[in-house]
């Protein structure tokens, strides 16, 4: 593990860079604190693809997974997008490929196709409109049709908006191995121990244990909350990287992350892939101005009206 020196020296070789090279850094929140620390914001997936649309940066540096950085460059065409880590997957993307979607999509004809932001630039491309965790009750509650839905991919989350909307949704069976690996077990024993703890979820959650959740939300909204509510200790399940923000956002309270079926060093939930990025990585995609993203212009144009319908709706 490097230093605080280390990261010191490297953190002002990234800074130096940004300026040279009129750069900014979009990190998710579930990257290292180091690498949150450098970047310019920080967010969770519907607050970087506004931020990055928004942008009047020459070089965009994601600091994320392959699916954020592929959304920067559909929203930015013309500017040059950087991934620290270019084998940075997702779990979940992953889980929902080209050609099972198409004929998936092809089976139900005339229904809408509404697919979560964690997906392909591919799948986004086939799909009506995109959505995050946070918007999408919204967006889903704003369709207009005798057809059920099409959503994919994570179905814990497609579980959730049946239970919000009420709509009838025809749901991919894809899922996140962060928000998978909760022992619900575990979080109840964690929650005797800290009985005054308010248990909070991400919907990426397995149903049984957003079952027992008091608040379910995006990542964005899971920090929202621990600053409105009155509560003093919370148990999050979400990947732990959030609890940093959290942290500064609320330093007064006790956060717990929810924990996992694997005995790591925190107990917690983490992404294998958010990780990959590290300050070292960060430092050298800026100085090379590679691993570059690039997307094809005839996926990109059909990608960009989804996402551009999901960024009207926020």
């Amino acid at each position: 593990m490097a230093s605080q020196s280390t990261h010191a020296a490297l953190s002002r070789e990234i800074q130096e860079l940004k300026r040279e090279k009129n750069a900014i850094i979009l990190a998710h929140y579930y990257q290292q604190p180091e690498i949150q620390d450098a970047a310019d914001m920080v967010g969770d997936s519907l607050q970087m693809a506004q931020y990055a649309a928004a942008s009047e940066a020459d070089l965009l540096v994601v600091a994320g997974v392959y699916f954020m950085a592929e959304t920067a460059k559909i929203l930015n065409p013309n500017r040059k997008v950087l991934l620290p880590d270019v084998m940075a997957g997702c779990s979940l993307a992953d889980s929902c490929q080209v050609g099972e979607f198409h004929k998936f999509v092809g089976q139900h004809p005339g229904s809408p196709v509404v697919t979560y932001i964690n997906c392909s630039a591919e799948i986004k491309a086939m799909s009506d409109v995109v959505c995050t965790s946070s918007n999408a009750v919204k967006i889903i509650n704003s369709i207009q049709t005798d057809k059920p839905i099409i959503f994919a991919p994570d179905i814990n989350l497609g579980n959730y908006l049946i239970r919000q909307t009420g709509r009838e949704l025809l749901l991919w069976n894809g899922s996140c191995l962060v928000h998978e690996n909760f022992s619900i077990d575990k979080i109840l024993g964690l929650h005797k121990l800290h009985p005054n703890a308010k248990f909070i979820a991400h919907p990426e959650s397995q149903p049984h244990v957003l079952k027992v959740a008091s608040y379910i939300g995006s990542t964005k909204g899971m920090i929202d909350f621990v600053k409105k509510d009155d509560g003093k200790e919370f148990i999050v399940a979400t990947e732990a990287g959030i609890l940093y923000q959290m942290r500064k956002e609320v330093p007064h309270k006790t956060l717990i992350p929810a924990p996992s079926y694997e005995d790591n060093a925190c107990a917690c939930s983490e992404c294998p892939y958010m990780k990959m990025n590290t300050l070292e990585k960060l430092r050298d995609c800026l100085l090379q101005e590679i691993p570059e993203i690039q997307v094809k212009e005839e996926t990109r144009v059909k990608a960009a009206m989804s996402l551009d319908r999901m960024l009207r709706f926020s």
